[in-house]
């Protein structure tokens, strides 16, 4: 799976996310990602649901991966636990 079909889910609103991943798919790749951490976790999830229930009936979840990332801060701060997740949309 290469960098360019992955989609990392932030703050914007969550249609601009399905929008990467609907024109990543139908571009013609068979896999796209959709990556977020922390509070944004919820946000990929909502972007899978509206592009398998609205959008793209035929798409099926593949892998989901979850996991920790440990961040420090940059002044030499506490280091702390962030979690993370990554689903798999297959075409």
């Amino acid at each position: 799976m290469s960098k360019s079909n992955h989609v990392l889910v932030g703050k914007k609103p969550v249609m601009s996310y399905v929008l990467a991943a609907l024109t990543l798919l139908q571009a013609g790749e068979p896999q796209v990602s959709i990556k977020a951490r922390g509070r944004a976790i919820s946000r990929a999830v909502d972007v899978v649901e509206i592009v398998r229930r609205r959008f793209l009936h035929d798409v099926k979840i593949g892998d989901v991966k979850i996991g920790t990332e440990q961040l420090t801060a940059e002044e030499g701060g506490v280091p702390t636990n962030v979690s993370t997740i990554e689903i798999s949309l297959v075409k």
